[in-house]
């Protein structure tokens, strides 16, 4: 059950809190996906030199539970209060919620001893944290029933309240390589630029890279330069939007030629280009062209 969304805007603090086992750790990775700060179980008194200091610039979103110092329902509505009376902020309640049995089944399969009563039963640590946390739970600003929620469906409900309309949810990147120095590690997906036209061997062009308007001129002169690359925007087309639903966060894509100097670049420009223009979060690089710049 999800209630009383808010819009986004750039001074949001979102106070996420909730029973253990209601997928707080889960819903804060979500929220440091879509480019908030995040921050896990501070001390309450901290919260108050974070308000009154310099502004982080961006969203907040503020992990806070019953293991957190110094915690106490009244503290965290003062919080939210000093929030409030801040002219930069414009502080929210998220309150993550879940059912007795699924939180014991939980603590079942993890085997973990529940905060509040170390030397008991998870059970009665689930009672007395609802109790506890009652007074909260009727307060929030948001609620988000997690019982039957996977946590691919969290970070979906995350992503639709607190996602700005501009926000992808998943960053890509997209980055040019030469073989000879092997693909990068932690590519996604790579495509080999080698069959197309080499500027190399025009002594004009071998001295600029795939930056330069000639250079990329002569790659898109090749006549299988137009299908390949058509090909290649619609299969990233369909396979972002999947990587983004299935909950991935971080999306690179690799374009390797021989030197890592034309053929690679040109592509990696256009392709990264092309991707901005449909919305999407996009960051690039070129590896040996920052090595020959560092050499």
């Amino acid at each position: 059950m999800i209630e009383r969304p808010i819009k986004d805007v750039n001074t949001t603090v979102v106070l996420v809190t909730g029973p253990s086992g209601a997928g707080r750790s889960t819903a804060i990775n979500a929220f440091e996906d879509l480019g908030y700060e995040t921050i896990h179980n501070i001390p309450l008194a901290l919260l108050h030199r974070l308000i009154t200091g310099p502004s982080v610039g961006r969203p907040m979103a503020l992990g806070i539970d019953v293991r957190t110092r110094d915690f106490s329902v009244s503290g965290v509505f003062e919080i939210q209060e000093a929030f409030a009376q801040s002219s930069e902020y414009e502080p929210s309640l998220l309150f993550l919620d879940c059912q007795a049995d699924r939180l014991l089944q939980r603590y079942s399969e993890t085997r973990r001893r529940h905060p509040m009563a170390l030397a008991e039963t998870p059970a009665r640590g689930i009672e007395l944290e609802a109790e506890l946390l009652a007074p909260l739970r009727d307060r929030a600003d948001i609620l988000i029933d997690t019982t039957t929620l996977t946590p691919h469906d969290l970070k979906a409900d995350i992503g639709e309240l607190f996602g700005s309309e501009n926000s992808t949810g998943l960053a890509v990147s997209v980055q040019s390589f030469s073989y000879k120095r092997g693909v990068p590690r932690g590519i996604d997906m790579v495509m080999d630029c080698r069959f197309l036209r080499n500027p190399y061997w025009d002594e004009s062009l071998r001295g600029k890279s795939g930056k330069d308007a000639e250079v990329l001129a002569y790659v898109q002169n090749d006549s299988r330069y137009e299908p390949f690359f058509s090909k290649l925007k619609d299969l990233t087309s369909l396979l972002l939007p999947a990587y983004r639903d299935e909950g991935k966060a971080h999306f690179s894509i690799g374009l390797g030629c021989t030197g890592g100097q034309h053929r690679s670049v040109a592509l990696t420009e256009e392709l990264a280009k092309a991707l901005a223009a449909d919305g999407w979060q996009v960051s690039k690089r070129h590896r040996e062209m920052e090595r020959r710049k560092g050499a």
